[in-house]
């Protein structure tokens, strides 16, 4: 047996089914971080969306299996599920709008996985064709990587990475704040938004008994009203995270819940700096 895992599950935030971090449903950061330069970066980040082309992320939480029991309707129209279904002359103007259709072969469609971190990622144009022809619902609508990822598991590896010229350009206090946070590392950084009433759909991103320890990101919100909630599969209860730079475990199923406006928030993943680590051991009591 794991000789690890006993006690991480022991550290389980207590009365409830979430892992969650330091017996804590997640860690605010708000005194660990100097955030007086947010209203600024809000700013920047505003006029900088407003100039560049941006992506969707999500659409395809059900059939990912990543979903909680009892909530998979809150996915509306899953793109796999759609992409499955379409007739021969249906997939002929999918592939039409891909990026480079020569590349998608219409003899293998069943056997090719599309989308996110799959075998071939869709192009802007099939995702507002699915979108608008098929009803997809694209939780977050406004997705821009300041620093590209191609696969999850790489998202803590800063190997042959950067940011994008694009994001020097038009991000660079952005950036400067992402450079002052206490990682050793950073392998992944990217914006996140939802339009208005959009909510984004309640999943988890990986199991948590095959998690050897939590994943290191910090998430970060320029302006306040992301209302990003942690949801307890056991009991149905959402716990809203209120603070404007947090921790959390993302084996933990989590979603955000509507609003009447645009709102988003930036994600830095990476490895953690020993200071801050020892910090949060020494004041929350450890391991996480």
């Amino acid at each position: 047996m794991d000789g690890a895992r006993p006690e991480r599950q022991s550290r389980r935030v207590e009365g409830t089914g979430l892992v969650g971090l330091f017996g804590r449903t997640h860690v605010s950061l708000e005194h660990v971080l100097d955030l007086s330069g947010l209203d600024a970066i809000h700013e920047e980040i505003c006029i900088a969306l407003s100039k560049m082309p941006t992506s969707y992320t999500g659409g395809s939480h059900r059939s990912m299996g990543i979903m909680p029991p009892g909530t998979e309707t809150e996915a509306l129209v899953d793109y796999q599920e759609i992409l499955r279904a379409l007739s021969d002359e249906q997939f002929k103007t999918f592939r039409d709008l891909a990026d480079d259709p020569s590349s998608i072969d219409p003899a293998r469609r069943n056997d090719i996985e599309f989308g996110e971190e799959r075998d071939v990622p869709l192009s802007a144009r099939q995702m507002l064709w699915l979108k608008m022809r098929h009803r997809v619902y694209f939780p977050w609508k406004v997705y821009a990587e300041l620093i590209p990822n191609r696969t999850w598991d790489e998202k803590a590896d800063p190997t042959g990475k950067r940011f994008t010229r694009l994001a020097e350009a038009l991000f660079p206090k952005t950036i400067a704040f992402v450079k002052s946070l206490p990682f050793q590392a950073i392998g992944r950084c990217n914006v996140m938004g939802l339009e208005a009433h959009d909510h984004g759909t309640v999943h988890r991103d990986g199991e948590p008994d095959e998690q050897g320890e939590p994943d290191h990101f910090i998430t970060f919100c320029p302006a306040p009203g992301k209302r990003l909630f942690l949801h307890d599969a056991t009991t149905g209860v959402r716990t809203e995270i209120g603070s404007r730079a947090y921790w959390f475990n993302d084996h933990d199923y989590h979603g955000v819940f509507a609003d009447p406006f645009f709102r988003y928030s930036v994600r830095v993943d990476g490895v953690f700096t020993s200071e801050l680590r020892d910090r949060l051991v020494r004041e929350l009591g450890g391991p996480p």
